[in-house]
């Protein structure tokens, strides 16, 4: 995985780095690249509440928040920028004002890579929305400064329409790490991962899923 110089991470929801990025993110930390990661909701909206339940529609955001914390110190993440915009509501933001927000995180920490959805290909309304703010922030920049852009892709026709991944980190160094992360959204994971570390281990399909993290390079 090539050095970076800054990596700014750019989702709507908790748990949206754990699932696909945080084997990613926690190379780079253990290489010594600072990672920002700035996450747009807490996922308030969210329907788990656990398995068996221990929370309730009010009370969920401040567990959500409290994951989020709990996966970003697992991971390394100093600097976790929490954005405070309303779940489920990301599509409906003024374009300009969410364009800019990113825009303002860019200039500030000069990232030389960037890690968001890839637009139209993301499935969530907002890792859409979240996508294409991304890319409108980058799309500004004149070409010769602009990041690296690496987006998530899972919808059905990605590989049909976009090909095969330009990048795939093979994380299984760090994958323990990656399970805390994911054990770490209690929440919204509890009963889905619990045996996760042996089920790895006895499905090649799920190992290779947990080891392998694969991006597209979005193109301008």
């Amino acid at each position: 995985m090539e050095k970076e110089r800054q990596v700014l991470v750019v989702f709507p929801h908790p748990d949206d780095e754990a699932f696909g990025v945080s084997g990613t993110i926690a190379t780079h930390v253990n290489s010594g690249t600072p990672v920002t990661y700035a996450c747009l909701t807490l996922g308030e909206m969210g329907r788990n509440m656990g398995n068996p339940p221990f929370t309730n529609r009010e009370n969920l955001p401040k567990i959500r928040k409290k994951e989020l914390q709990d996966a970003a110190d697992i991971l390394g993440i100093k600097d976790l920028r929490m954005l405070g915009l309303r779940d489920k509501t990301i599509e409906f933001e003024d374009e300009e004002k969410l364009s800019n927000l990113i825009s303002v995180m860019i200039q500030e920490l000069n990232p030389s890579l960037i890690i968001t959805f890839y637009p139209g290909y993301s499935v969530h309304p907002d890792h859409e929305a979240t996508g294409e703010a991304v890319v409108r922030a980058v799309k500004q920049m004149p070409a010769e400064k602009r990041p690296k852009l690496h987006c998530v892709a899972f919808s059905n026709n990605c590989v049909l329409e976009l090909g095969e991944a330009d990048i795939v980190n093979n994380i299984s160094p760090v994958s323990d790490t990656k399970i805390a992360a994911i054990k770490a959204h209690r929440s919204q994971t509890e009963q889905m991962f619990v045996n996760i570390s042996e089920d790895v281990n006895q499905d090649p399909k799920i190992k290779a899923w947990l080891n392998n993290e694969r991006f597209w390079t979005y193109k301008f």
